[in-house]
């Protein structure tokens, strides 16, 4: 049986009212993808039924379902799953253009690529204008991924979603990339670790894909549940990003850039703490993360005075007790 060119995975859940949009988007095409992998993630809205009705016109679609794991989860099933020797993945509140992966499929065969980098359009509920994320980065000829990871680093404007590449399957499946369950901004480490990985990528600046900025609201209980899986997300990456610093010792430019994303990264956590409707556990929080050792983390890791006087700040705020940004 001859492997499939494209595999295409889609995780579901919940998002009734957006996925209608994502699977024209998919049926549009061209050219088709021959295997599109729906993971279900325990959805409990009419997305089961939304599904059902399209399945003539994606007659190559396959519908998994499984109890909810949140997010990472629903894509190790999906990669689990697929069998194409080029993969994709797209989520089911985003949609993509009618040839997001043409060209990008031609450029994987003819030049043995391990990722295409594609670029992608912010789309908002609530204006009439998309743009695109990357509005200052210039198409590549083949570099290695720590070159384009080095570049942007540079410019300060890199984006992880994972739903911006190509990947050439047989490279994800050699490296063993999966994404860790429960995690949220989970595209921080899977895509700065491909890029490490990655011998051969390009950088089209295509829009293959439309990122969806909904409007949405939460109740204070609702945000106090999301901003604390933020925080404890941002931990474990920081960690991580941590761990590949050290990895680059032998390229100190790239090792002191990567220091400084993750270390910026990691102190928007500390914007999240005055959001929290439930100040005690915020306070709680920040000294969490004093005597965990994240703090610590940051410092050794930190590149200039402007971010060690942010660290040295928060430490002090986690014995006086304050919270504030």
């Amino acid at each position: 049986m001859n492997q499939p060119l494209l595999s295409l995975v889609v995780p579901v859940y919940n998002v009734a009212p957006y996925l209608p949009r994502c699977l024209e988007s998919l049926a549009s095409l061209a050219p088709q993808p021959d295997e599109i992998i729906v993971v279900d993630d325990g959805s409990t809205d009419d997305c089961p039924a939304i599904l059902a009705g399209f399945a003539p016109r994606l007659p190559q679609m396959r519908v998994i379902r499984q109890e909810n794991g949140g997010l990472s989860a629903a894509r190790n099933t999906g990669l689990d799953a697929a069998r194409g020797k080029y993969l994709a993945f797209v989520d089911s509140d985003d949609f993509v253009s009618p040839d997001a992966y043409a060209e990008a499929l031609r450029l994987a065969e003819d030049e043995q690529l391990d990722m295409v980098l594609l670029n992608a359009n912010y789309h908002f509920e609530n204006r009439e204008m998309d743009y695109a994320i990357y509005a200052d980065a210039e198409p590549t000829d083949v570099i290695p991924g720590c070159e384009w990871l080095r570049r942007r680093l540079r410019a300060g404007r890199f984006l992880h979603m994972v739903w911006m590449h190509l990947y050439r399957r047989d490279f994800i499946e050699a490296n063993g990339f999966r994404f860790i369950p429960r995690l949220i901004h989970e595209d921080v480490i899977w895509t700065t670790q491909a890029l490490l990985a990655a011998r051969r990528v390009r950088y089209t600046g295509h829009i293959a894909v439309h990122y969806r900025i909904p409007l949405r609201s939460f109740t204070p209980e609702q945000s106090q549940r999301r901003l604390q899986a933020i925080i404890d997300s941002s931990v474990v990456n920081a960690e991580a990003l941590g761990a590949m610093c050290a990895t680059l010792n032998d390229d100190p430019e790239l090792h002191r850039l990567l220091q400084h994303h993750m270390v910026d990264g990691a102190l928007s956590v500390f914007h999240k703490l005055p959001k929290m409707s439930d100040r005690q556990a915020a306070a709680a929080t920040l000294r969490r993360l004093r005597s965990d050792g994240f703090l610590s983390l940051l410092w050794r890791h930190a590149r200039d005075s402007a971010q060690r006087r942010r660290v040295a700040r928060h430490w002090l705020r986690s014995w006086l007790g304050g919270t504030g940004t």
